[in-house]
């Protein structure tokens, strides 16, 4: 998923190898010549990072190919009958990809990696370690309760975590408090209207648009969409992952449909037979 560090852990991995690294990504790599640049600027040891590796063209993702097993590029100079292939050598190199969409990752390309990992989110220990560590940086001083509150609103994700402190500090300066405690913390966020859950008003909204306007449902993707006037893949990439961990919506092959835990979140009633999901357990009808 994104914001869990995926570019910074490849600057500790260069870091712990003394080597260089190269950061690109996929996007910006759409013409072969662009791919050659790039192999052309790495030295030996040097380690190479592509963010977005799915939205590699096929043209670019092809040239890789030869480089990651051989490492050798292969060039084609010429036209017509004075056309001649070359192959230059490379030195070695190590390639970190990243990906928030694995699946659009096309097979050839991941067979070819030595190793394939997926990042999960972070505990609430662990974002509490980077929320005070945030804090020092900023020059805030966060009492524990505030730190545990500010963590807990996280998401499991430390980019939104260190939003969140940088949010909690402008308020605190904002009311003259050089100190934040438990209450200032609250306030803040309520404030930018982030609440108990992490949820944000986008997040409510569809909650509130599906039990609402579909009572509950199920409903289909596309639909929930245009009701909340976003694109689909976004609801689908964006919002949908973290309710569903919160147990706040359950994915059926009919459609999207909210459980007794999003009714319970957002003060309302459950009807009779209403989805109950939570986390952990098997899903139950009450």
């Amino acid at each position: 998923p994104p914001g869990l560090g995926k570019t910074s852990l490849a600057n500790v991995i260069a870091n712990e190898m003394g080597a260089k690294i190269h950061l690109t990504s996929g996007p910006s790599l759409e013409r072969p010549r662009d791919i050659i640049g790039l192999l052309h600027q790495v030295e030996q040891g040097d380690v190479l990072f592509i963010d977005e590796i799915h939205r590699l063209s096929r043209i670019a993702e092809e040239l890789l190919y030869p480089a990651m097993e051989d490492f050798a590029i292969d060039l084609t100079a010429g036209k017509g009958h004075a056309t001649r292939t070359m192959r230059l050598p490379l030195p070695r190199f190590t390639l970190i990809g990243a990906t928030t969409k694995a699946a659009m990752l096309s097979n050839a390309m991941r067979d070819r990696f030595g190793f394939v990992c997926r990042l999960e989110f972070y505990s609430h220990a662990e974002l509490g370690q980077i929320v005070k560590r945030t804090a020092g940086i900023l020059n805030i001083e966060m009492e524990e309760t505030a730190i545990e509150i500010v963590a807990g609103r996280a998401r499991g994700t430390p980019r939104i975590a260190n939003r969140l402190v940088r949010l909690v500090r402008d308020y605190a300066q904002y009311k003259g408090h050089n100190n934040v405690d438990a209450d200032i913390a609250r306030v803040a966020l309520e404030t930018y209207q982030v609440d108990m859950q992490g949820l944000d008003p986008t997040d409510r909204r569809l909650l509130t648009i599906l039990i609402e306007a579909y009572a509950g449902g199920p409903v289909g993707i596309e639909a929930l969409a245009a009701s909340l006037g976003e694109d689909a893949d976004t609801v689908e990439d964006v919002y949908e992952p973290f309710l569903i961990q919160c147990g706040f919506i359950q994915r059926t092959p009919r459609g999207r449909v909210a459980t007794a835990a999003a009714y319970g979140h957002l003060g309302k009633v459950a009807p009779a037979g209403q989805l109950s999901l939570k986390l952990g357990t098997d899903t139950t009808e009450t």
